[in-house]
């Protein structure tokens, strides 16, 4: 994979929440959720309130691996006119007002592939982009966005389920880069929790097989959630508890997600010596 500091900026994150003995927290909005003049001061709202890492969904018509919440929230940005290059262009905003921050652009394979794989690629570094999950290009069907984006420094992330065996594994991680996304769950986004005990034992089998960073989404929606999965995973992606938030409070949204996003920082700070009650 080609590098530059673009590719660099996810393994200092992880190696710097890992130095200060927590998992990094993953926040997730849609892009253009309201409309793109409100997303800027949303995603400003998730930096301050501590994400280490953000993920910025790009809107799309058929979010099939999402649930209520974010299938919303991307109809709200379709509704309000929000376009590719409105997406590309809050990235590269928001990559000059927080140059350390890593920025994550998920979404699913046909707005990433209709201009070719070459341009999205190439539309990702130009932004500052640092990596890239396509939700529905599996890496057997994989021989145009993650070969583009390799080419241009941008991690491809791959994902692994709860029905990924061992006889697959080695599939999904062959080409993965950045860190690798386990969906906790055998379902669509917020709808359910898995148990803390397979959530364990999958972060474990995933450790076993790889050097990437292990982040754990789908379901996170308390503190208590994320400070379980933190305790065992290198990341805690939060998404349809957040999205809700901008769904509820609209253009005015900023001060609750911050808010809530500092909870969730919070519920993931290393613990220091407590005494004995």
């Amino acid at each position: 994979m080609a590098t530059d500091t673009t590719a660099d900026r996810l393994s200092r994150r992880f190696a710097a929440c890992k130095t200060q003995g927590r998992a990094a927290l993953i926040t997730f909005v849609t892009a253009g959720d309201p409309d793109v003049a409100a997303t800027p001061a949303i995603l400003d709202a998730l930096v301050e309130g501590g994400a280490d890492i953000v993920e910025l969904g790009m809107p799309f018509t058929d979010p099939m691996a999402d649930g209520p919440a974010i299938e919303l929230a991307n109809l709200r940005s379709l509704g309000s006119g929000t376009k590719t290059k409105d997406v590309f262009a809050l990235a590269a905003d928001f990559r000059a007002r927080h140059p350390d921050t890593p920025l994550v652009l998920m979404g699913y394979a046909n707005p990433m592939l209709v201009r070719g794989a070459d341009w999205f690629a190439d539309q990702c570094r130009a932004a500052g982009v640092d990596a890239v999950i396509c939700v529905d290009a599996p890496p057997e069907e994989d021989a145009e966005i993650g070969p583009a984006l390799r080419t241009a420094g941008v991690h491809p992330v791959r994902l692994a389920t709860p029905t990924t065996d061992a006889a697959r594994l080695p599939t999904v991680l062959n080409g993965a880069s950045g860190f690798l996304y386990h969906v906790a769950v055998a379902g669509v986004t917020g709808k359910q929790q898995a148990a803390q005990a397979s959530i364990e034992m999958a972060v474990a089998r995933l450790k076993a097989a790889t050097a990437l960073p292990i982040a754990v989404g789908f379901g996170v929606r308390t503190p208590e959630q994320a400070a379980a999965i933190g305790r065992v995973a290198d990341g805690v992606v939060v998404g349809s508890a957040i999205v809700d938030i901008v769904g509820s409070h609209g253009d005015a949204a900023a001060p609750f997600v911050r808010s809530f996003v500092a909870s969730l920082s919070g519920a993931l700070a290393p613990r220091t010596q407590e005494t004995a009650a």
